[in-house]
């Protein structure tokens, strides 16, 4: 038969779906396996840029490293909110469809389980010697009574068991579909946790230098995130001061200069005028002040120093915090700003460098992370610190737009002018224009606070998804059948078949099991070996023929 051209235009054509349609169909691409799959990889994928990127929420001080360094790319980072990966629209949005797509696939999958787990175990095949595992043999008992041990062997192995005409059927393994629902609705639980963690929940860190203290409220932090229902008035009115914090490093090997142990040692007050009391923060020991966690991030030197102006009037005398930007060394820099000198502002940028050594190529550098030899090296900048422009600056980094750098003379091509102080050592700056000296070097820590309602729940549900992703790993459902006639000698012959629902049990246990509880009382139980492994193919839908 040859198909015309008239025949093809004649073609009945389907109908548009129309927006009803186009809805149920995007619904379910949306809620099936296959995108559940690809959304939970595509979360894995954008949680990537997370652990490569410094994150503000974990590492402000990294970050503000970062921008130092990179202040172009870091452009482009926050346009795409790298800094912040996990509160991010994009990521926000995969996190989102997952957790639809999932909770659409968990729906019609849990009826489907919950009327299998009502349905009564199948009835007895007609050929029960065409499954896997099959035996037949021969018992003094009558077939109700070999059917009653039978039912009850079963009944011990944990089987669930439907008594048929002259037969019984008997299923076990239902573990294994609940096992594997639990793992897919925890991954839920787990997802709503997280979701009201960050609703509800808190997350800041304050850099903390030896001597001082930080109280917990808005304003101390230098860096703050609040869930969207999170009250700031509900912060716990606790103080902690830093009191001293000790580092091990590793001494010799290729590890040399690696962190080992990490230590603070504070002075916590619960509410406004109560006493003190001592605590210490470890890595991964953090504190736990009333529903708030404090955990120790990253540390470094504030170089202590004394500035003079150029009339000799003391115009500035602390710690400045320094940031590292080598952890081998923990080389670090910095900058002092001093915008009352007179008669024109100052800045001092700079390294500390806790074990210095100089190289004509590398320039200075440390060699080792602990103060053994600690230099303070510094340049100078004279001019306007653009401080009174009301434009936010940070306090790592100099702009110095509408400054010009000391020189060694007042030759334009004269070197700038650059000192290598030790502690006790005073730097004049030529020109009459002040002077700066090295007081000494506090250690700093960077406290984070967290406050997190809904890990108690994410932790509930990976614990709850571990328990159900082993119980679809190693629970093997299978089916048993036993059969019991009077054949025409009068004999009762009983047959014993199993199936897998799966790979992996053994179903010749199971058929010993019934074999071995109808012989406990019985004379004769010997069993018709020529039968118990018949030729014939192990297709369970043939068994039913």
């Amino acid at each position: 038969m040859t198909v015309t051209e008239s025949d093809v235009d004649a073609a009945p054509v389907p109908p548009p779906l129309g927006p009803i349609g186009m809805a149920r169909w995007a619904w379910r691409q949306l809620t099936s396996m296959r995108t559940a799959l690809l959304l939970l990889f595509l979360l894995a994928v954008a949680a990537i840029p997370g652990s490569l990127v410094p994150q503000q929420g974990v590492d402000p001080v990294a970050v503000a490293d970062f921008r130092n360094r990179h202040p172009e790319l870091s452009k482009w980072y926050d346009k795409l909110s790298l800094f912040e990966v996990f509160s991010s629209p994009w990521f926000s949005a995969v996190y989102i469809l997952l957790m639809i797509s999932l909770i659409g696939c968990l729906v019609p999958r849990s009826k489907v389980y919950l009327k299998a787990v009502r349905a009564r175990p199948p009835a007895t095949p007609r050929n029960l010697n065409r499954l896997p595992e099959h035996a037949q043999f021969v018992v003094d008992d009558a077939p109700d009574v070999a059917l009653g041990k039978a039912t009850a062997a079963l009944r011990r192995g944990r089987f669930r068991v439907q008594a048929y005409e002259n037969s019984v059927s008997a299923e076990r393994g239902y573990l294994r579909d609940t096992g594997n629902l639990v793992f897919h609705l925890s991954l839920v639980v787990v997802l709503v946790g997280i979701a009201v963690g960050h609703l509800n929940g808190m997350r800041g860190s304050a850099l903390v230098v030896e001597g001082e203290g930080f109280a917990n409220t808005v304003t101390q932090y230098d860096n703050l995130r609040t869930g969207a229902r999170f009250d700031v008035d509900d912060l716990a009115p606790f103080t902690i001061t830093l009191d001293d914090f000790n580092a091990r490093y590793e001494e010799t090997g290729s590890q040399r200069g690696a962190a080992r142990e990490f230590e603070a040692r504070v002075s916590i007050r619960d509410e406004p005028g109560a006493d003190p009391r001592p605590e210490s923060i470890r890595v991964n020991h953090p504190l736990k002040l009333g529903g708030s966690k404090v955990f120790l991030g990253p540390h470094g030197y504030a170089p202590v120093v004394t500035v003079r102006d150029g009339r000799g009037d003391l115009v500035f005398s602390g710690a400045v915090p320094f940031l590292p930007v080598d952890p081998v060394g923990l080389s670090s820099r910095g900058v002092v700003k001093v915008p009352d000198a007179a008669p024109t502002q100052l800045g001092f940028q700079g390294f500390f460098l806790p074990t210095a050594a100089f190289d004509l190529d590398l320039g200075p550098f440390s060699t080792f992370p602990e103060p053994r030899l600690p230099r303070l090296v510094l340049n100078v900048w004279s001019g306007d610190l653009g401080l009174d422009d009301g434009v936010p600056q940070s306090v790592y980094r100099l702009d110095t737009t509408d400054m010009e750098q000391v020189r060694t003379n007042s030759r334009a091509d004269a070197p700038p002018f650059t000192q290598s102080l030790a502690v006790g050592d005073t730097m004049k700056v030529p020109g009459g224009l002040g002077s700066i000296t090295f007081e000494g070097y506090r250690e700093w820590v960077v406290l984070q606070i967290a406050e997190d309602p809904g890990r108690g729940p994410a932790l509930a549900g990976g614990a709850l998804a571990l328990a159900g992703l082993l119980a679809s790993l190693f629970v093997r459902p299978r089916r048993v059948w036993v059969r019991a006639r009077a054949d025409e000698a009068g004999r009762t012959v009983v047959e014993v078949a199993a199936l897998a629902r799966s790979e992996g049990p053994d179903l010749a246990a199971d058929v010993e099991r019934v074999r071995a509880a109808l012989a406990a009382d019985s004379d004769d139980s010997a069993a018709d070996d020529s039968a118990e492994k018949p030729a014939g193919p192990a297709d369970p839908a043939s068994a039913r023929e």
